[in-house]
């Protein structure tokens, strides 16, 4: 099977981000809300757990919105871990030291995040039902996808392109399942 290797340049630049993302590492505040962050973003937990909370009210409207972020997260799951992790199997960041926070180490490639996809497509999905504000879907997905840089389980580039993938597949979902 052929992979493809990412640019020089991108090398680089997701070597100036992780230098600068360095200065607040150890940081014992930070690290909880990153590592945290990073743990409740594992198989899309958080956005399900949000789905399954609005789907409690009992609305039909919040069922089927249920039903379909479950359906989109195993899709996502499947595109990016079957399919575009295989295409590029990209190292992982070198970790040394102890972490501060227990932490799940996956064993597929690291471009792009997994993380930073079902992220942003759970954003999309949920932002059009929930009686939640958009901006705060949005900040949370922003956070689940920051935190694979902080714990140094993924690149700056890899959460670039796992956004970017997610904004794909969110769109695509929230416009071939309409739940209205």
């Amino acid at each position: 099977m052929t992979t493809f290797e990412l640019p020089a340049a991108v090398h680089q630049l997701d070597n100036r981000i992780d230098a600068a993302w360095e200065t607040i590492r150890g940081n014992p505040t930070v690290d909880r809300i990153f590592y945290s962050a990073s743990e409740m973003g594992d198989f899309g937990l958080i956005w399900m757990a949000a789905a399954g909370v609005h789907a409690l009210s009992g609305s039909p409207l919040q069922g089927r919105a249920l039903v379909r972020m479950a359906g989109a997260l195993a899709v996502e799951s499947v595109v990016v871990n079957q399919g575009i992790k295989r295409l590029f199997r990209r190292q992982r960041p070198t970790f040394d030291g102890a972490r501060p926070h227990g932490l799940r180490s996956p064993s597929t490639s690291s471009f792009p995040s997994g993380h930073s996809t079902s992220a942003v497509t759970a954003a999309i999905l949920i932002s059009q039902t929930s009686p939640i504000p958009a901006p705060m879907w949005w900040g949370v997905a922003a956070l689940v996808a920051s935190s694979r840089v902080h714990v140094k389980i993924h690149h700056a580039s890899d959460v670039a392109g796992g956004m970017l993938i997610g904004v794909g597949i969110g769109t695509l979902i929230r416009h071939l399942v309409p739940i209205h």
